[in-house]
C-alpha cells in the first residue's frame, strides 16, 4: 500500500473558521473559482452572487460552458463570470481541464453550479486549509445531504460506491466523507501534476492521484454545513457509479474490460 493508515486528512470543523483570519492569509495568493456547467440556467445565477460576494477574496471567476442549450452562460455572463465554452467531447473532467488551463492563479477552487444553497463562505472555507498548512495540496468540502424530505440520504453514489472502494483499497482515503464532492480546492501545482479524469470518475481518482503523489496527509476536508440539490433517479446513478468504481479500480490496477 502507498499510504500507512495513521496518516489521514486533516478535517477542519466549522467552528475553526475565521473569515477575518483567512482574509489576512490570503494577502497576496490569487485565487481562481471554476464552475463547470450545463443546463444550470435555474441557479447558476446564485451561485455565482454567493462567489462575488467578498469580492476581493477571488481573483478570476470562469464559468466552463459545457453545450448547455439553455440560458446558462447568458446568465453567467451577467453575474459577472468569464465564459469558457468547452467543444469537443464534453463532461465535468473536460470541463475543469479547460477551466484550469485557462486561469493562472495559485489556488484553483472548483464549484457545482446546480447547488440551491451555496454560501459567500463556500471558497474562503475550502482556501483555508491551504493557507494555512504548506503541505495541503487538495481540500474537499463535505456536509450532510438531505434526500427528498428527509434531513440526509443524499449522496448515494458517494456512500454506496466512493467511499466503499476507498476504504477497501485506499487506506487513509476512507476518511474522507464527500469524495466526490464537486466543492474542491487545490494548488495549481498539485493540480497540473495529474491528469484529470474525463467522466463522472474526475473526483475520486484526482483524491486518489493527489494522495498517490504527496501522501494522505496532504489531503484535508471542511464542514459546508448542508448541501441542497435536485437529487436524480437511480436510472441516471449507475452510469455515475459505473465511472467512479472504473476510476478507483483502474487506479489499483484492477483488470477491466473497455468503456463502450
Amino acid at each position: 500500500m502507498y499510504v500507512s493508515t495513521a496518516d489521514v486528512p486533516w478535517t477542519l470543523e466549522r467552528e475553526a473558521f475565521d473569515l477575518g483570519h483567512v482574509t489576512a492569509l490570503k494577502e497576496k495568493t490569487s485565487v481562481a473559482v471554476v464552475v463547470p456547467a450545463k443546463n444550470e440556467g435555474a441557479t447558476i445565477g446564485a451561485v455565482l452572487e454567493a462567489v462575488r460576494h467578498h469580492v476581493d477574496f477571488v481573483d478570476e471567476l470562469v464559468v466552463v460552458n459545457d453545450h448547455s442549450n439553455d440560458d446558462t452562460p447568458t446568465i453567467a455572463d451577467r453575474h459577472g463570470a468569464r465564459v469558457l465554452h468547452l467543444e469537443g467531447r464534453g463532461g465535468k473532467g473536460e470541463a475543469m481541464k479547460l477551466g484550469l488551463r485557462e486561469t493562472q492563479s495559485e489556488i484553483v477552487v472548483f464549484l457545482d453550479a446546480d447547488v440551491l444553497n451555496t454560501t459567500s463562505e463556500f471558497v474562503p472555507r475550502l482556501v483555508q486549509p491551504l493557507l494555512e498548512r504548506d503541505t495541503t495540496q487538495l481540500v474537499k468540502g463535505y456536509y450532510e445531504r438531505p434526500l427528498h424530505n428527509m434531513p440526509t440520504g443524499g449522496g448515494r453514489v458517494n456512500e454506496l460506491a466512493a467511499r466503499p472502494i476507498l476504504a477497501l483499497l485506499y487506506p487513509g482515503l476512507g476518511e474522507i466523507r464527500q469524495p466526490l464532492a464537486g466543492e474542491t480546492a487545490g494548488r495549481r501545482s498539485a493540480l497540473e501534476s495529474v491528469t484529470l479524469e474525463s467522466a463522472y470518475g474526475v473526483e475520486i481518482a484526482l483524491l486518489i492521484d493527489i494522495a498517490r503523489q504527496y501522501g494522505v496527509h496532504s489531503l484535508a476536508q471542511v464542514d459546508l454545513g448542508t448541501r441542497r440539490h435536485r437529487n436524480r433517479p437511480l436510472e441516471e446513478l449507475r452510469p455515475m457509479a459505473v465511472d467512479v468504481l472504473r476510476a478507483a479500480l483502474g487506479r489499483f490496477k484492477v483488470a477491466l474490460p473497455p468503456q463502450a
